[in-house]
């Protein structure tokens, strides 16, 4: 799992065209939400290490998280082939987002 959110993020262009499994993580480091979510997504992606993790540090203003909807952190979107299969804000436990990563990893 990675450690730091990324303060350059990626294109929508080049998440479009990312191959495979994809969780995007947007969220802050001083975000007290996105730091108590943190083992619940390590857990969940335990059993999925064909996913590849990107932490953005996401803020007003910035373009990737806007075009995902983003509006609270932590938000989680989960890619398959750079096609958004699901999404979720806030989860409360490492079963949801098993349940997303299942959706993708088929």
């Amino acid at each position: 799992m990675t450690a730091d959110y990324a303060t350059a993020e990626p294109t929508r262009d080049e998440v479009d065209a990312m191959q495979g499994l994809t969780l995007l993580e947007f969220g802050s480091p001083w975000c007290g939400h996105c730091r108590r979510a943190q083992p619940l997504i390590a857990e969940a992606l335990t059993d999925h290490e064909r996913v590849r993790h990107i932490k953005i540090s996401d803020a007003s203003g910035k373009r990737l998280g806007r075009s995902f909807g983003v509006t609270l952190w932590p938000t989680l979107v989960f890619l398959r082939d750079g096609r958004e299969i699901a999404k979720l804000v806030r989860p409360d436990d490492s079963e949801e987002i098993k349940q997303a990563l299942a959706q993708i990893d088929v």
